[in-house]
């Protein structure tokens, strides 16, 4: 099982020098995304469905070296948890999945179980930093 960490902890490690990957859609990363994150997304809203980002591995190679230290993130928890369960794979080492990603974790119920980035009311952006944008990040995959 990979480490799991808050929000809030997620903040400490970029404070430390570590890596926000979001790896949700583009769309969901431009409505907004913790300050100073990296967009690669692990699938692609096409016609209203979600689609697998083929170029995902080769991206994210090709901007970070195994050893890199990411904090890997999504709308809720599900997609950062199977990307850095795909990322393990690669050999990627120093890697921590934010549980409740942006919007929060959720019961079957609907009630909040984890708080997400946003509802911790820590910082937001909806422009990319530069060169963090997904445009940007798979430029240097080609």
């Amino acid at each position: 099982m990979p480490k799991r960490v808050t929000p809030e902890e997620a903040a400490q490690l970029m404070a430390a020098g570590w890596q926000y990957l979001d790896v949700r859609s583009i769309p969901e990363f431009e409505q907004g995304h913790p300050r100073g994150a990296a967009n690669v997304p692990l699938m692609h809203a096409q016609a209203g469905r979600m689609t697998p980002n083929g170029l995902f591995q080769k991206v994210v190679e090709a901007n970070y070296p195994r050893d890199a230290k990411l904090v890997v993130g999504c709308k809720s928890g599900g997609r950062s948890l199977q990307a850095v369960g795909l990322l393990g794979s690669l050999g990627y080492q120093n890697l921590v999945d934010v549980r409740g990603g942006f919007f929060g974790e959720r019961d079957a119920m609907g009630r909040p179980v984890v708080a997400g980035w946003a509802e911790a009311g820590l910082p937001v952006d909806t422009q990319a930093g530069a060169g963090l944008a997904y445009a940007d990040l798979e430029a240097k995959a080609r």
